[in-house]
């Protein structure tokens, strides 16, 4: 009878109070007084030939294959997590891991808008069930941050719940590293002139015109919106657990031969600290 009273007693203060608001977009950011930011001081120049690019690209992927098949592995894991805006290349990026490793021992999850299902759940419930089990390696084609980044820029949740969850975020990530996972970031960055040609050879490629949706030109027209959310998440989740990898990606043979590098160089570390 007591456990009823106060389970009333919680629904009735619930339902009598304020419904949840969800807050409007966020305005538009004020340009920094010297028109700099964390994406526009990345220098965008650097790139590879097709000759210098097949050679490179060949070393780190039998490098990463040798660091998976590493017997100390199989009491690790590790989950890899892409980010970036529209056409950056996460997607052919990620085709060029994933021929390294054995199918078996890997599994790529895309991320788009929840299900009925995933939001009637709290927030991280949709990505914690994907979590890998020891010896194996999930990749994220975006991910959890999608709630400071989409959510917050669109306004599809309220301001308290995406300043909240830089905090979620870290306490997850933490949570998977000290349970033998390996978080490993990266953010494919590219320039808003070098989207616009991206687009538009999308639109003018049949076989790529399903890559390009109004959605995508519409986020386009939040660029300076989208930055400044950038920014705020890598200078509050970037940490010594999980840092952030920021991958000037204008040249796409360069942004994958890079990632691999880092990816390895990350991995290394990671199954040399069990000894």
């Amino acid at each position: 009878l007591t456990a009823g009273r106060l389970l009333l007693d919680a629904l009735e203060r619930r339902l009598s109070g304020p419904a949840p608001q969800i807050s409007p977009a966020a305005p538009p950011p004020e340009p920094p007084i010297d028109g700099k930011d964390l994406l526009n001081t990345l220098d965008y120049r650097s790139s590879l030939n097709r000759e210098s690019y097949g050679r490179k690209l060949e070393k780190q992927q039998a490098r990463l294959n040798a660091l998976s098949r590493d017997a100390r592995f199989r009491e690790r894991a590790l989950v890899l997590v892409f980010e970036g805006m529209d056409a950056a290349g996460k997607g052919s990026t990620i085709r060029r891991i994933t021929p390294a490793l054995d199918a078996r021992f890997y599994r790529v999850v895309p991320i788009a808008a929840p299900t009925d299902e995933e939001r009637a759940q709290p927030y991280l419930w949709r990505f914690w069930r994907h979590i890998p089990t020891r010896g194996r390696m999930l990749i994220f084609d975006r991910s959890w941050y999608g709630r400071v980044l989409v959510e917050r820029v669109e306004g599809l949740c309220s301001q308290a719940d995406w300043m909240r969850a830089y905090h979620e975020i870290n306490e997850f990530e933490q949570q998977l590293v000290s349970h033998g996972i390996g978080v490993v970031k990266f953010w494919l960055a590219i320039t808003p002139e070098e989207q616009l040609a991206r687009f538009k050879a999308r639109e003018d490629t049949p076989h790529k015109q399903f890559k390009i949706t109004p959605d995508d030109w519409r986020n386009r027209d939040k660029w300076p919106m989208y930055q400044r959310a950038v920014s705020d998440m890598v200078e509050r989740t970037s940490t010594d657990m999980a840092r952030w990898h920021l991958i000037p990606a204008q040249d796409k043979l360069f942004a994958r031969i890079e990632v691999l590098k880092r990816l390895n160089d990350t991995f290394e570390s990671m199954i040399e600290d069990r000894r």
